[in-house]
């Protein structure tokens, strides 16, 4: 019976340092948050752009709305006029998630770099001006790299993953993973419902249809649907026809107003 009290300290240690850098780390990060975490409207926003300073590397006035959870946020870096929507979780554990100037996070998105296992290349990084639609998934153990301006559509998953399951007589978790990274360069769109697998490097320019699995490298400027996706066309090569009126500004505006007022170069 002695052996309880160690084990509950040992059990907790461990899931502090899942969500933390440090016991001290933990408690301010936490006090921060249970008062502030669900504070509504843009009280709630101003307020946590402030205090949230203390807690993560913010290079500008980070916009945070009602509903963000972080773990580890010493190792998130926020560039300037990044917004995370209500109910985005963000878990940098621990080689750390960058997202770049001007970004945009949706609700209920999640970015878990998930490393428990001291993989060397895990990490998310974003770049500038893209947005991640409502309810994406990026699992950034083997290391995700985001170029500028990418969107994605929602429900949308980045896995740098793979379970081994090469051995039917042993269980799957019992046979490890695999973590190779995934790369997107710039300018790329994932419609709805699309998902890259482990390994995957999609080129500037590309296009991915909605529900594509994307097991293979996809070349810049191609268009890729299906499961699993294939090349259907380039945009280099493909004229396509643009049915109804095309109408601008919308987000590419507002991030240009945030950034301006940010004084981004």
């Amino acid at each position: 019976m002695r052996r309880w009290p160690s084990r509950w300290v040992e059990a907790l240690d461990l899931y502090i340092r899942a969500q933390s850098t440090g016991w001290g780390a933990y408690l301010l990060e936490q006090s921060l948050m249970a008062v502030l975490r669900d504070l509504p409207g843009l009280l709630g926003i101003a307020l946590r752009g402030m205090a949230y300073r203390l807690i993560l590397n913010a290079w500008g006035f980070p916009y945070i709305a009602r509903g963000v959870r972080l773990a580890q946020p010493r190792r998130i870096t926020l560039g300037r006029g990044v917004y995370l929507d209500e109910g985005v979780y963000l878990h940098a554990c621990p080689n750390g998630i960058v997202i770049g100037e001007g970004t945009v996070i949706m609700h209920g998105s999640v970015l878990h770099v998930y490393n428990f296992r001291g993989l060397p290349g895990s990490g998310i990084t974003i770049g500038r001006r893209c947005f991640i639609g409502e309810y994406n998934v990026i699992r950034g153990q083997g290391g995700v790299t985001i170029g500028d301006f990418v969107y994605t559509g929602p429900m949308v998953q980045i896995l740098a993953v793979n379970h081994v399951f090469a051995d039917p007589d042993r269980l799957i978790a019992e046979q490890g993973i695999t973590a190779r990274g995934i790369v997107i360069e710039d300018d790329v769109w994932l419609g709805g419902g699309a998902v890259v697998l482990d390994g995957v490097r999609i080129g500037r320019g590309a296009v991915v249809g909605a529900g594509a699995v994307v097991t293979q490298d996809i070349p810049p400027y191609a268009i890729a649907v299906g499961v699993p996706a294939r090349v259907v066309g380039s945009r280099r090569e493909t004229p396509r026809p643009v049915e109804g009126p095309i109408f601008h500004g919308g987000l590419p505006a507002v991030q240009s107003m945030v950034l301006s007022r940010e004084g981004s170069p």
